[in-house]
């Protein structure tokens, strides 16, 4: 028997000047941007290398995330209609934004960053960014919880929301005034962002692991996808396609991620910080 649940009544949009709109979700993408910039600041002056290497690294980060993000959205999610109306996959500003997508982007783009400007592994580059991606991806889903989107099945554990803004909480959990209160999984993705970020900060600072390169990288992974995609069980399918799925899209997209970790800590002791050592 449900004792107690939260009612999550907050408007998505902080602001709105006529046709102008500032909503939670943009603010912390923003937020957690300027955290991030201020953590790799502080950690690239600590270790004394170039200034250069920030302001290009800030740059990079933030466009391959963003163009990704929106990538991996219409090609993993909505493919069928992004195929017909190839002009829409612009409309960032509409909504469509998927993790996946961000986070292959950024590899691939910190790939180039090191081949070019650190002249070291990118999994180097990792190790000391994780608390950083750790931040953002936090902001980012509490951007979520702010919209009152991506939550779970109902619980009648104590914490269940009731998301009031939502209309698909609408439709499917209080059409009939059941009003049954639903996981909070942002909440549960941001505390295992959180895990994920602190582990790879004492890692690197206590116990200095960073000598086995791709050591942290690895084992952030593993946290990430490993909760992602068990938490994904308790998620309503974002798409109709995946209702018919044993693993939805967001497990799948995990799996490669969760091998690539495991990939990394087995070969850490190997690894040399010289680029061209993946």
């Amino acid at each position: 028997m449900q004792v107690f649940n939260i009612v999550w009544d907050v408007d998505p949009i902080l602001v709105k000047l006529g046709s102008i709109e500032l909503r939670y979700y943009g603010l912390l993408w923003g937020i957690g941007f300027l955290l991030a910039l201020e953590f790799m600041t502080r950690l690239f002056k600590r270790e004394k290398y170039p200034d250069e290497w920030i302001d290009k690294l800030f740059v990079y980060s933030i466009v391959s995330v963003v163009i990704g993000a929106r990538i991996g959205h219409c090609f993993f999610y909505a493919w069928e209609y992004y195929s017909q109306h190839p002009l829409e996959i612009f409309k960032i500003w509409e909504g469509g934004l998927a993790s996946h997508g961000g986070v292959f982007a950024l590899i691939l783009t910190m790939i180039w960053f090191s081949y070019k400007i650190t002249k070291k592994s990118v999994w180097w580059l990792f190790d000391r960014m994780i608390p950083a991606v750790a931040i953002v991806a936090g902001c980012i889903r509490l951007g979520n919880l702010m919209n009152s989107e991506i939550f779970g099945y109902p619980t009648d554990l104590p914490w269940g929301f009731q998301f009031i803004q939502s209309q698909e909480w609408q439709s499917l959990y209080n059409a009939h005034g059941e009003a049954l209160a639903c996981h909070p999984t942002q909440i549960y993705e941001i505390l295992y962002c959180l895990v994920a970020g602190i582990t790879a900060w004492v890692m690197y600072r206590k116990y200095g692991l960073q000598r086995y390169v791709g050591l942290i990288t690895g084992v952030s992974l593993i946290i990430f996808f490993g909760s992602r995609f068990a938490l994904e069980f308790m998620k309503n399918p974002q798409v109709e396609k995946e209702i018919s799925m044993v693993f939805n899209l967001g497990q799948q997209l995990s799996i490669p991620l969760i091998l690539l970790g495991i990939y990394l800590i087995v070969t850490a002791k190997k690894r040399k910080e010289a680029f061209g050592v993946l």
